[in-house]
């Protein structure tokens, strides 16, 4: 029954988080090229009511994410967010009044089949509410060092592909450090309440975190097209998540000929995203000009 409520509590947050990509990525096509990597972009944004709405988004889809974090696996409830995309894709056609294409609503089902195949094979599972503090040193020494390795990569390359994707990287281990820490105050809040909640480093953790993952999706999706920077989002979002889900909380997933299938879902889910972000509807959403972009 946890698991059951955990992923209904994820698709929510999913949902709630597609409505902030649509919301956000309207505003942020609307900022010159001149703001991005600074502080000034952040400044910029907070004067377009379309990008606050889409920041609410991103609040009430954080509530969602703590619930389903609180009653199931991080390698269970992290994944699910690769349904963003599709989830989106979804609202900004009905919010632009547009129509998705047969391929892309065959690329919908490659992602949404992926993910299934993908979940069912690896059969997340098991885990511990308090892992020691050693474990969590690795963990967030590694994120962030791999963190700063993509935005150094990042500033050394104009506007485009490369930038766009290594900036949406370190923002999806943003991401899914956010998610761990944010299961860890969680747990201190059921078991201490509002007091163990305060008292916890993870919760001043997780904060910081998303805030600073936010800040790099901004700059990445302002920085190139979405062909770069979603794919690299979606999966590595996922793939960090399970890792630190594994590593971190003692999760478990099947591992031997299981890999096949996991390995064939991420793939699925890999093409599915690549043609999603592809689309004339996504290059829509991503233009600055109302046109599609390149």
């Amino acid at each position: 029954m946890q698991t059951v409520t955990a992923v209904v509590f994820a698709l929510l947050a999913a949902a709630g988080s597609a409505t902030a990509t649509v919301l956000q990525r309207k505003a942020a096509s609307t900022v010159p090229l001149s703001a991005g990597f600074r502080l000034r972009l952040i400044v910029e944004l907070l004067h377009r009511p379309v990008w606050l709405a889409g920041f609410g988004a991103i609040a009430v889809a954080a509530c969602f994410q703590a619930l389903a974090l609180s009653e199931g696996a991080l390698s269970l409830v992290q994944p699910l967010f690769v349904l963003e995309l599709p989830m989106a894709m979804l609202i900004a056609g009905v919010v632009l009044g547009r129509h998705l294409t047969r391929g892309s609503w065959l690329a919908v089902l490659s992602v949404v089949a992926g993910l299934g195949v993908g979940l069912a094979a690896a059969a997340p599972s098991g885990g511990v509410t308090d892992p020691p503090g050693g474990r969590w040193a690795v963990a967030t020494g590694c994120c962030l060092a791999a963190v700063a390795l993509l935005v150094a990569v990042a500033k050394r390359q104009p506007p485009g592909r490369l930038r766009a994707g290594a900036l949406a990287a370190g923002a999806a281990i943003g991401n899914a450090l956010t998610a761990a820490l944010m299961k860890a105050a969680t747990h201190a809040w059921q078991a201490d309440g509002v007091a163990g909640f305060l008292g916890a480093w993870q919760t001043y953790g997780f904060a910081l975190a998303g805030v600073g993952a936010v800040f790099l999706l901004q700059n990445a999706m302002q920085s190139g097209p979405l062909v770069a920077s979603q794919p690299a989002l979606t999966l590595t979002d996922a793939l960090v998540s399970l890792a630190l889900g594994v590593t971190v909380f003692e999760e478990s997933v099947r591992t031997g000929w299981w890999l096949v299938p996991e390995l064939l879902g991420a793939g699925a889910i890999l093409a599915g995203a690549v043609v999603l972000a592809r689309t004339p509807l996504a290059r829509l959403l991503a233009s600055a000009d109302g046109e599609p972009g390149d």
